[in-house]
């Protein structure tokens, strides 16, 4: 029987006037974003950004990723403004390890039905980051998608593109024994490893995001909802005015599987787990979990999200620099010969 009756796209779940509501709201956020390379406004089919001639020979770097199973921590809290940056870091810093500035940001946000206000908080964490990162946040996506996402949940992910000149660009090549190894404090669990934390704390240890944690002097999710740091306005000075023979972020896989990639073959990292104290919240999540401590340095950051791989004649300069600057940085250890893997030593490792 034919069907008689209107149906139309609101019908069918998606709003198309939020949507432009949640842009409107969303404008002035993204401008303060923008950098003077910028081309345009919003609402077009795609960013433009004209591309600076003081590079001899520019090299575009790009970084996509999402949050990944932090966002349950968001959903249980109903406090969106803050998952935006870890999207903008997840992405930013990894370009930067390889020398580049961050020049632009896209994201993508998916959601079962557009709520203009919680899509606008969500943006003004993508922008606010990006504006904190250098970087201009140019355009975007909103995909609603009735009844493909379980209501109030969403997903978020996002790309950016950075340049370096050809000649600075990081790539390990340098690495050699001897280098020091100086690592950068993280602000906490950042992006990774969530749906172990999720493990201990939600089923393990029956605790909900309300849960006061007295070692934490807050709520579980409020610990947990930390957003990622972003590290290039400590990094790029670094990587202007030193020598850097390679640079690592620490996302998942930990010291174990992100420290090699930028080893030689003949190279290991001899990293004393002594050298800085290991946040109260990973300690506590190993507690609650009774993770082994392998584990727990192969799947989080354990406080340290940037790795710098500086060379011995360079080590005391970068030292003065971040000292300067207000920088704190730990002593981690250095390259030593090997088979391109990373070595614990110290502290639960033993000597």
């Amino acid at each position: 029987m034919k069907n008689k009756k209107v149906i139309t796209y609101a019908d069918a779940g998606v709003d198309i006037d939020a949507g432009n509501k949640a842009v409107e709201l969303m404008k002035d956020s993204v401008r303060a974003s923008y950098r003077p390379e910028v081309i345009g406004d919003l609402g077009g089919f795609g960013g433009l950004f004209a591309l600076q001639n003081k590079y001899k020979e520019p090299v575009l770097v790009s970084g996509t990723d999402g949050v990944g199973t932090k966002l349950k921590i968001a959903f249980m809290m109903d406090k969106h403004d803050t998952i935006g940056q870890d999207a903008v870091a997840m992405c930013v810093n990894d370009i930067l390890v390889q020398g580049a500035e961050p020049l632009f940001f896209l994201d993508y946000i998916a959601v079962p039905k557009v709520d203009s206000q919680k899509v606008a908080n969500i943006v003004k964490g993508v922008a606010m980051a990006c504006k904190e990162s250098g970087c201009a946040l140019i355009g975007g996506e909103t995909a609603e998608m009735a009844g493909f996402y379980a209501d109030g949940e969403y997903d978020i992910a996002g790309f950016s593109v950075g340049v370096v000149e050809k000649s600075k660009m990081i790539t390990g090549e340098k690495v050699k024994v001897g280098d020091v190894l100086l690592g950068l404090p993280s602000t906490g669990v950042h992006s990774n490893g969530y749906s172990l934390v999720r493990k201990i704390c939600f089923d393990a240890m029956e605790f909900t995001v309300d849960t006061p944690i007295p070692e934490f002097h807050k709520t579980l999710g409020e610990e947990l909802l930390t957003p990622t740091r972003l590290y290039p306005k400590t990094c790029l000075p670094l990587i202007e005015k030193f020598d850097l023979h390679g640079m690592v972020h620490i996302t998942g896989g930990g010291f174990y599987d992100n420290i090699p990639r930028i080893l030689p073959n003949d190279c290991d990292a001899l990293i004393n787990a002594e050298a800085w104290e290991v946040p109260v919240v990973f300690k506590k999540l190993q507690e609650w979990g009774n993770v082994p401590w392998k584990e727990m340095y192969r799947t989080f950051n354990m406080g340290v999200g940037m790795v710098l791989v500086v060379a011995p004649e360079e080590a005391d300069a970068v030292r003065s620099h971040l000292k300067a600057n207000d920088e704190k940085f730990y002593e981690l250890g250095s390259v030593v010969k090997g088979t391109k893997k990373t070595i614990m030593k110290g502290g639960v490792f033993g000597d």
